[in-house]
């Protein structure tokens, strides 16, 4: 579901370029669960930017369900990110105006899908939120609000779930629950999932762990 192939990613700093990625390559196949892992400003967040076509390439290859990112035509990369993409964020990003159920309904209200209502409420129910529907974001704890997050992510069965640091804001307990809920889910969906972590304890629940180091792949351990 995701490849990169020989990939290296390059920004401008100061009138000089910085390598975040040097000659990257990985697999994350459907239904498997891959924690990047590496201290800060080893290239995780890139790897996640690059897998979710948010970024792009400078050399080498990004292949998102078969179709390769390096074209950047405009109107397939959208509709790509629409259908086949998801992000999970430690800081779980929902809008504080609309009521639980709304901020899942959302992507589908945006893609036209009918029935968004009631597919809204069956991811709500998958995640074990049933009977908070309408509260407000103000009104649920993190670990609500996380699984709240994850069902918005969830709610258009996306091929491919990226997560940057999904426990960082919440208790081990917590932290713990929603691992395994992500977990669960990548393997009843089929899911291709991609978590940055520097969580020892939320990369012990993943497949496969790959350490980046400087922009490399330093390590892979299957679990």
């Amino acid at each position: 579901m995701v490849t990169l192939c020989n990939v290296v990613k390059d920004y401008p700093a100061d009138g000089q370029l910085v390598r975040a990625l040097d000659g990257v390559s990985l697999e994350v196949a459907a239904g498997e669960f891959v924690a990047l892992v590496g201290r800060s400003g080893c290239g995780k967040s890139t790897l996640l930017n690059l897998a979710g076509a948010m970024d792009f390439a400078t050399s080498g290859e990004v292949l998102l369900d078969g179709v390769s990112t390096n074209s950047r035509d405009d109107t397939t990369l959208t509709r790509l990110r629409r259908e086949k993409v998801a992000f999970v964020f430690q800081s779980f990003q929902l809008l504080n105006t609309l009521s639980v159920v709304e901020n899942v309904e959302l992507p589908l209200l945006l893609a036209g899908v009918p029935r968004a209502r009631e597919a809204a409420l069956e991811r709500l129910a998958s995640v074990e939120l049933s009977g908070l529907e309408n509260r407000m974001p103000h009104q649920l704890s993190g670990g609500q609000m996380q699984r709240v997050a994850i069902a918005r992510a969830l709610v258009n069965r996306p091929r491919i779930l990226l997560a940057d640091e999904p426990t960082g804001n919440l208790d081990t307990a917590t932290g713990t629950i929603i691992l395994d809920l992500l977990r669960r889910l990548t393997r009843e969906q089929k899911t291709a999932t991609l978590m940055a972590t520097h969580s020892v304890e939320a990369a012990a629940i993943a497949d496969v762990v790959i350490e980046l180091r400087d922009g490399k792949i330093a390590g892979i351990k299957r679990n």
